[in-house]
């Protein structure tokens, strides 16, 4: 029996943003685990970011999507916000409450961010008794953002995360999250959390996304490849706490152009994306640490956030890809299924307790390196020259990644997880109407 859930992403494709992606998942292959999705986002034409067509394309024509509009941020900034789902706050409000009226609808799906929209979760238990699931991409109420001055607009962001955060949780019938630390702090926070209505469940990649690529690869990338060289590609956002693990990894290079001057030299080192923006053209995170270091000459970084397929084109088309965590014991990284299911060997640097660290060593297909809390920087210095050498010398002698490894952070296997999830709070929404002696059929109340 096919049922029929609300997924509430105010980003969905075209947008370019990280955040689209687990919606884009699940629209894609929660039928084939027996749930159909109904997608309600902001029109892309409300957007300030760049858009992202080839992303769009995705995203299978028999999704239905519902737009909604949003108020121009011309006229909200001026009174201090321009968040998008805050814009866009009624016309959302809107469109779910509607689809919940006209239709059976069996679960609601909240992902964020951006937060604001986890707040419909009390109205629309109140109001329709429909379930909600809240999945937090990334956490609302940061340690980021307690260390912003109280009067700063991030200081201010916080302060409403902290005071609204605990009103939409209370609401909800199921949290994920994309990492057990990120349900831990949760927990830590509010202790009257049922720690067995949640799951970590990361954001995962999809192989299909793959097939596509292939389509494409005749058509070479805007970012050339310099064949010359052996390229190891950075895709992604540079995180401020990445940036002792990648001084690291420039030294060791600075020290094998040393050493090995004939193996040296061969390595190009790129990053796209670091700033994590589309409109990003100027917000250079890694040069100055190759300039201090003295490999700038071996380094490219393009800020700009790419298109989607755009990216998967240049891990595809790189010699190596580069996965760098940061100096957080149990940090995780969603862009690592991504880089394995690319087929291209890696080199990764995570704290030797990440998550991402042991999937990668279990999955082969590429060196994995970790630090520990007290390791010399000599040492991890030394170990990653080696292996840039390898890289140099014998980039195909990696191996491939065991697809068996991954196959659970696969997007079909991640939407039967959250079709498991809908399956079971719609059954508990069941139950406890019919204990109020209310009767539901398979239409609905």
């Amino acid at each position: 029996m096919t049922r029929n859930c609300i997924i509430v992403s105010p980003y969905f494709p075209p947008s370019t943003l990280a955040g689209v992606h687990r919606a884009r998942h699940l629209a894609k292959h929660l039928p084939a685990a027996g749930w159909t999705p109904v997608i309600v986002c902001v029109d892309e034409a409300y957007h300030e970011e760049q858009l992202d067509p080839g992303l769009a394309t995705l995203v299978p024509p028999t999704v239905e999507i519902v737009k909604v509009p949003a108020l121009s941020p011309r006229i909200c900034r001026p009174f201090g916000f321009g968040e998008i789902s805050l814009r866009a706050w009624r016309p959302l409000r809107h469109a779910v409450f509607r689809l919940l009226a006209t239709r059976p609808v069996d679960s609601v799906l909240i992902t964020g961010s951006p937060y604001y929209p986890m707040l419909l979760a009390k109205e629309i238990k109140q109001r329709f008794g429909v379930p909600v699931v809240l999945d937090f991409q990334d956490p609302w109420v940061s340690a980021w953002g307690a260390g912003q001055p109280r009067w700063s607009k991030s200081g201010i962001a916080h302060q409403l995360s902290v005071m609204l955060e605990p009103k939409a949780v209370r609401a909800a019938d199921f949290i994920t999250s994309v990492s057990d630390t990120q349900n831990a702090e949760l927990c830590a926070r509010y202790p009257w959390l049922d720690p067995t209505r949640m799951a970590a469940i990361p954001i995962g990649g999809d192989p299909e996304d793959f097939d596509q690529l292939r389509g494409m690869l005749a058509t070479p990338p805007r970012l050339a490849i310099d064949r010359p060289y052996v390229n190891l590609c950075f895709v992604g956002t540079f995180m401020p706490r990445s940036g002792p693990l990648v001084r690291l990894l420039l030294t060791a290079l600075r020290r094998l152009c040393v050493a090995r001057p004939d193996l040296g030299k061969r390595i190009r080192l790129t990053f796209v994306g670091t700033s994590n923006q589309p409109n990003d053209l100027s917000t250079y995170r890694v040069r100055p640490l190759a300039q201090e270091v003295g490999v700038a000459d071996a380094v490219c970084e393009i800020p700009q956030r790419q298109p989607f397929l755009e990216a998967l084109t240049i891990l595809a088309r790189s010699d190596g890809i580069l996965l760098i965590g940061s100096d957080e014991p149990h940090y995780t990284a969603s862009k690592i299924y991504p880089a394995l299911m690319s087929g291209r060997p890696f080199l990764s640097l995570f704290h030797v307790a990440s998550s991402s660290h042991a999937i990668l060593k279990a999955a082969g297909g590429g060196l994995a390196h970790a630090f520990a809390d007290g390791r010399p920087d000599t040492d991890i210095v030394a170990d990653l020259a080696d292996s840039l050498a390898r890289f140099a010398s014998a980039p195909e002698s990696m191996g491939r990644a065991d697809p068996v490894v991954y196959e659970a952070f696969t997007a079909p296997r991640i939407a039967a997880r959250f079709a498991e999830i809908f399956d079971r709070v719609a059954a508990a929404e069941r139950r406890h109407l019919h204990v109020c002696g209310i009767q539901v059929d398979d239409a609905g109340v």
